[in-house]
């Protein structure tokens, strides 16, 4: 098989999907590696570096499109590259559908495989491809939340920290999977006072266990929400349904609650975001003001730290990859349940329930393809 890698070119994005060392444990497997030129300078790596483990280097994105079977990816295909897709080619990256009709509307149209990193999922419930970028997300939510905080970018001038005789901050954070808790060990690791809200108590027990003294856990619901609000200097959004859209969990009129110069972090943008005001924002104009509050809504924040996201990614994207690659994608999702819990979008078909039916498509699973 060869397998593709172009450059990203979503806004101020710097991933990349291979490495170096994936590149060449493919071609170990016998397939080939088109990487297109300046890839991986984003993330520090040189063209040459390609090249030492047999990966061949091409000029332009469409070279790479042209000839891939399949196109490795870290943030979802741009309105650019949609005509350089086609039918029955396998594209494997991050796509989150349910934050998107015209995406959705576009790979229906092209045919292609879409096997998304984000709705890949193990037995026991977890999501192995986007474990490592919420964890990425969770952390960075705190550092940014923290800037934006600054008076000098329309905050409240607040620090998370506080000082001997004034009180820190108070975080509040929406979620306590793998985003959450990141977050909320970041921002109690700062000194903040911490409210991290969740609806699954089992859940909510653990972290209660292993989390210290200043995250305090609540049950999470629209009045608790609401009366923790007044007091919150940073919200973090974190909340996520597997492929489909995020719930809204605080509305425009709550926001009202909040003082002037607060901030919301919504990691959960990327699933349409968990407040009422959220839109995506990008690395270059990240933040806009809604009721006095300041929204960072930024849609790749990883993209950010690529030096440390392309390689937590790939860690866990290589063995999916080399499957496809050695058995095709077929094979591949037969043998394998959570890769064929990754097929969101194949040859003019949608086979991911929410979406199907958030955008008005007939649901076919994914067996019914594959057969």
């Amino acid at each position: 098989m060869i397998v593709g890698v172009p450059k990203e070119i979503k806004n101020n994005e710097y991933r990349v999907a291979l490495v170096p060392s994936g590149a060449e444990a493919l071609v170990e497997c016998g397939h080939s590696v088109v990487v297109e030129a300046g890839a991986g300078l984003g993330t520090g790596i040189e063209d040459s570096e390609y090249e030492a483990v047999g990966a061949n280097i091409v000029p332009t994105d469409a070279d790479v499109f042209a000839v891939a079977d399949m196109v490795m990816k870290v943030k979802e295909p741009q309105p650019q590259e949609y005509g350089m897709l086609r039918e029955g080619q396998i594209i494997f990256t991050y796509f989150h559908f349910a934050a998107s009709e015209e995406l959705t509307r576009a790979m229906v149209k092209t045919g292609s495989v879409c096997i998304a990193y984000e709705t890949i999922q193990l037995p026991n419930g977890t999501l192995p491809l986007l474990t490592p970028m919420s964890e990425v997300a969770g952390r960075m939510a705190v550092q940014q939340g923290a800037k934006f905080l600054e008076r000098p970018m329309e905050g409240r001038g607040i620090l998370l920290a506080g000082v001997p005789g004034v009180p820190p901050a108070n975080v509040l954070i929406l979620g306590g999977g793998v985003v959450g808790a990141n977050a909320a060990k970041i921002a109690a690791g700062f000194g903040a006072n911490v409210y991290l809200l969740d609806v699954n108590l089992e859940r909510l027990r653990y972290l209660d266990d292993v989390m210290p003294a200043n995250v305090t856990t609540i049950y999470s619901n629209r009045l608790n929400i609401a009366q923790l609000l007044p007091t919150s200097d940073l919200v973090i959004g974190g909340v996520l349904r597997r492929g489909a859209k995020a719930p809204t969990l605080v509305t425009r009129e709550m926001l009202k609650l909040m003082r002037k110069g607060a901030v919301v972090v919504d990691v959960a943008v990327d699933q349409g975001g968990c407040f009422e005001t959220t839109h995506p924002t990008t690395h270059s104009q990240p933040t806009y003001i809604v009721e006095g509050v300041v929204h960072y809504c930024v849609a790749n924040m990883p993209g950010a730290v690529a030096g440390t996201s392309t390689f937590a990614l790939t860690n866990e994207t290589l063995p999916y990859a080399r499957t496809l690659a050695n058995k095709g994608w077929k094979a591949a999702l037969t043998d394998s349940t959570p890769l064929r819990l990754g097929l969101n979008v194949a040859l003019g078909k949608v086979t991911l329930l929410d979406v199907a039916e958030q955008f008005g498509y007939e649901y076919t699973p994914a067996d019914q393809l594959i057969a």
